[in-house]
């Protein structure tokens, strides 16, 4: 019995020095108008590079606005003959739940505003109270359902636009694909929107950092906090990114749907963790719209997300208001 207690305590040895000296492989590439990074572990060294892309382009081909021939495009131009797939009809799904459950500070259909405002790939539009006005008669996620298999729209020229949680749905897509492929330890990052599965080979956590939110044309800012996550997604929506001056005002790419101006708060950034990256996504974007005192509110009653929401005083100085949960996850960048 000893000498089979020693043999089996050998090779349980061996097998964890071998897991943990087990290579991370780091797949990285171009998609939806950005970059992508995915490291995982896996004792059989599979390559997934050619799988991942194959997925991601079928998913462009779904709901990306940048394709005139996507599912999504055909539907805002009121084709008759579209056949909805499960990525469209997912992205459309949740956009109706997180635009009810944020009273509308969610809305896939805003995107006449974004365009309007400057933040798409077209002209600027020249905005004014009357064109605001004009363009509100076509926001409204109430104004459009699913019937039959097909989009019915109150009016044919609603639009609707994913971008604020299509990426999110990419990044909980690949990491679908590595689940079937039975990897226990990942992490995915598509344009910064990140889902993280269990702990490295070695014990330690996946790490991800939250940028202080300045104004910096390089794009390289330094790290608020480092944010410790497991079997979670964490997505940062924030105004310091995608914005312009014109006439000595500031406008942010974050458009309130109900007033058809842009977001206008103490609210810099807004980072959430929720189990899924498309959730994530959508309420970061819903909070950067609703402000710090509303989002508070809101958390209230939805424990489930985790937030770390970076704001102005009256001061101007920075502040943070973090969920408890993060108080165990998130630490101060320069004392991890």
């Amino acid at each position: 019995m000893n000498k089979i207690i020693l043999v089996f305590g050998l090779l349980t040895a061996l097998a964890l020095r071998s897991f943990a000296q087990e290579e991370p492989i780091r797949i990285s590439g171009n998609a939806q108008g950005t970059t992508y990074h995915i490291t995982y572990f896996d004792k059989e060294n599979r390559y997934f590079a050619q799988a991942i892309d194959t997925l991601l382009n079928a998913f462009n081909k779904s709901v990306s606005l940048y394709d005139s021939t996507s599912i999504i495009c055909r539907v805002n131009d009121n084709d008759p003959t579209v056949v909805l797939d499960a990525y469209f009809l997912e992205c459309f799904r949740k956009s109706m739940e997180v635009s009810k459950a944020t009273d509308g500070a969610f809305d896939c259909t805003v995107g006449p505003l974004v365009k309007g405002w400057g933040f798409s790939f077209k002209k600027k539009a020249k905005m004014d109270s009357t064109m605001v006005d004009s363009l509100l008669k076509f926001i409204g996620y109430k104004f459009v359902a699913i019937k039959d298999g097909k989009v019915i729209k109150k009016d044919p020229r609603i639009t609707l636009d994913f971008n604020a949680l299509a990426q999110g749905y990419s990044v909980d897509l690949v990491s679908q694909l590595l689940d079937k492929k039975h990897i226990e330890s990942y992490i995915v990052e598509i344009g910064g929107e990140v889902y993280a599965k269990g702990k490295k080979p070695n014990g330690s956590n996946w790490k991800v950092g939250i940028e202080k939110p300045i104004d910096n044309p390089d794009g390289d800012n330094p790290l608020r906090a480092i944010v410790k996550i497991e079997n979670k997604s964490l997505n940062t929506s924030g105004n310091y990114r995608k914005f312009y001056i014109e006439n000595g005002i500031r406008y942010s790419h974050e458009i309130n749907p109900k007033t058809g101006y842009p977001a206008h708060n103490t609210l810099l950034s807004a980072t959430v963790l929720a189990a899924d990256c498309i959730t994530s996504d959508a309420y970061a974007t819903s909070f950067m719209v609703m402000g710090l005192d509303k989002t508070k509110e809101f958390l209230k009653t939805h424990p489930e997300l985790l937030v770390y929401l970076i704001f102005t005083d009256e001061k101007g100085s920075y502040q943070v208001w973090e969920s408890p949960q993060m108080k165990d996850i998130a630490t101060d960048a320069k004392e991890d």
